[in-house]
């Protein structure tokens, strides 16, 4: 990467003391991930994987939930390993710099990769759990996809009875409301926001950039395509970000050394 607008970014990294990071489906496509809206992306091309996203139609259809399931069962999150972007990513943790990863992905790649679990905030939810829509009991999905396996079409709550989901955030469905402030948190007390993979079409996610900027932070976009909030961004990168993470979690902090762990974010207050 030698364009004006890497040195800048790099220039940015190396002055930053508070790294805030959100990270998009764009990040694990070289991981084998497909994104959702993208020419080859999930949704783009299976309808059903849209209309499943929904939880008002996974609530009513009981054959679109027999559908999901069988998909889980194939899913290439449960294989996938995670890639470059999540490796520079834990490098610049260990830095120092980097406080927080806020993540729009499901497939818990991040933490795979060596970040710390409570520096990773997921919008989203996890593919990693099941949650009752019911009584709101919550289990790991691999013990649902054994029963799917095993001949469940749809495996119900063993507590209630209910209707079984993994406990991503479907269209229709609130976010967590303690991860959303920790991630409003994040945005706020960076002086940079990397933002890393992702379309910044989905709300409350994608308004963390304009809070950050509001607040001073210098935004940095990473993305194959234009976002909305690019006009916000110090700068804009179009290039691949299995090599933009790498290259800017390499640039040492300016005047040398690293800078001091920041704690926990799961103790801020």
């Amino acid at each position: 990467m030698a364009s004006q607008a890497c040195a800048a970014a790099r220039a940015l990294v190396a002055s930053a003391h508070r790294i805030t990071v959100l990270t998009g489906a764009g990040v694990s496509t070289d991981s084998g991930i497909p994104d959702f809206r993208g020419p080859e992306g999930l949704w783009t091309r299976d309808a059903d994987a849209g209309r499943a996203a929904s939880l008002d139609a996974y609530l009513a259809d009981p054959e679109l939930r027999r559908l999901s399931w069988r998909t889980k069962l194939d899913s290439p999150v449960w294989t996938a390993k995670p890639n470059a972007a999540h490796k520079a990513l834990v490098e610049l943790e260990r830095s120092g710099r980097l406080r927080t990863v806020v993540t729009q992905n499901i497939d818990g790649l991040h933490q795979k990769a060596g970040s710390d679990p409570h520096r990773v905030l997921e919008l989203h939810g996890t593919m990693h759990a099941t949650v009752c829509l019911g009584c709101g009991a919550t289990g790991p999905m691999r013990e649902a996809l054994k029963r799917v396996a095993e001949g469940e079409p749809e495996p119900q709550c063993l507590r209630c009875g209910g209707i079984l989901k993994s406990a991503t955030i479907s269209f229709g469905q609130e976010l967590d409301g303690e991860v959303l402030r920790r991630a409003r948190l994040a945005a706020l007390d960076c002086d940079v926001l990397l933002v890393a993979g992702t379309s910044l079409s989905v709300q409350p996610a994608a308004g963390l950039v304009s809070l950050a900027a509001r607040a001073g932070a210098q935004v940095i976009i990473c993305n194959d395509e234009p976002t909305p909030y690019d006009s916000v961004a110090a700068v804009v990168l179009h290039e691949p970000v299995g090599e933009v993470l790498p290259d800017l979690s390499s640039v040492p902090p300016s005047g040398g050394g690293r800078f001091s762990s920041w704690g926990d974010p799961s103790t801020w207050s």
